[in-house]
């Protein structure tokens, strides 16, 4: 099983390199007037645990460089943006870092965004939990994103904390995350691992419970969602790194300190969500501590994310370390 996943893993990696260009822009444009670059940030879906992002960029708080973002949605398409010079930077876990390194590309996490495993497990509306997690789980059907997602490999690494196999003891269906809801509704799964808005929202409209098992506060810090670039930007391009890292450390800042204002910013962003669920969303992402408000990535962080990867059969026992995948020097200013 271990053979087979690092061979899928690697092949990805081996295409995704194989068509990266030679272009120094790295997703970078510069704009006609002023001569300020764009710089073009993929994100895989539209998440509340990007609200950081979001907020920065309403705030105008990155300053000499335009931010723009683009969803790329699909297992790592966010993360091949970035390979091949299509974006900037990308949002996702860092692990994702580790997976390029493997096979000698150099991306780097410049700072923090979701310090915490942002998705949660929920079950049908009507499926209660009344025995251990190994034994409610077995012979179910658990619907998660893609291979090589976040959410799929914090799926993984749970099932086998749990002794479960993959293979064996559940199915393992996998789709886009804004598909889950569909996909339960329908029944054709009876439990997933969702992230706000869509957990939420399936809370409100009966299609799931509240979680079942609460990951950001059972696993602790985790570095689930940061900033990446390319080692080549940090290089040739370090103003650019240092503005952007300063812009979302202010819109960290900007969340702990104008929560409420933040909450406008997310109702902009999300419009089709009526504000009491977004009140819901904000409520929680507080309380199980989502957001590393001084955007460090702490050591910690980066040892729990890579042991959920290594646990789940996506990554070698210490094939990599935090410096392999880290550039600390820019949110340590």
């Amino acid at each position: 099983m271990r053979k087979s996943l690092l061979i899928l893993c690697t092949s990805m990696i081996l295409m995704i390199l194989s068509a990266c260009g030679s272009s120094s822009s790295q997703g970078a444009s510069a704009e006609p007037e002023g001569d300020i670059p764009k710089l073009i940030v993929a994100e895989p879906l539209r998440g509340f645990g990007y609200l950081p992002l979001y907020v920065a960029i309403k705030e105008g708080f990155f300053e000499g460089v335009e931010v723009e973002i683009t969803t790329l949605s699909g297992g790592s398409a966010h993360t091949n943006a970035v390979l091949t010079n299509e974006a900037w930077a990308f949002i996702g876990g860092p692990e994702h870092n580790a997976f390029a390194k493997a096979k000698n590309a150099d991306l780097k996490a410049i700072v923090n965004v979701v310090n915490r495993g942002n998705v949660y497990m929920v079950a049908k509306d009507g499926l209660e939990v009344d025995q251990d997690m190994a034994t409610f789980l077995k012979g179910k059907t658990i619907v998660t994103n893609p291979y090589g997602a976040t959410p799929n490999s914090i799926t993984r690494y749970l099932l086998s904390e749990w002794g479960l196999d993959v293979d064996k003891d559940v199915t393992l269906l996998e789709v886009d995350q804004s598909s889950i809801p569909s996909v339960i509704s329908e029944g054709e799964g009876e439990v997933a691992i969702v992230a706000d808005p869509i957990l939420q929202q399936g809370i409100n409209e009966g299609i799931w419970g509240e979680p079942i098992y609460n990951v950001p506060q059972e696993l602790g810090d985790y570095a689930y969602s940061t900033m990446n670039v390319q080692l080549e930007t940090i290089e040739e391009h370090p103003e650019q790194v240092e503005a952007f890292v300063e812009g979302m450390k202010k819109g960290l800042a900007f969340i702990r300190d104008n929560p409420e204002e933040a909450l406008e910013t997310a109702t902009e962003e999300f419009s089709t969500i009526d504000d009491d669920l977004l009140e819901a969303m904000m409520q929680r992402a507080l309380d199980d501590e989502h957001w590393e408000f001084s955007g460090e990535i702490t050591e910690d962080s980066i040892s729990t994310n890579l042991k959920v990867v290594v646990n789940a059969d996506m990554l070698e026992a210490d094939a990599v370390s935090y410096d392999d995948i880290v550039e600390s020097s820019f949110f340590q200013k």
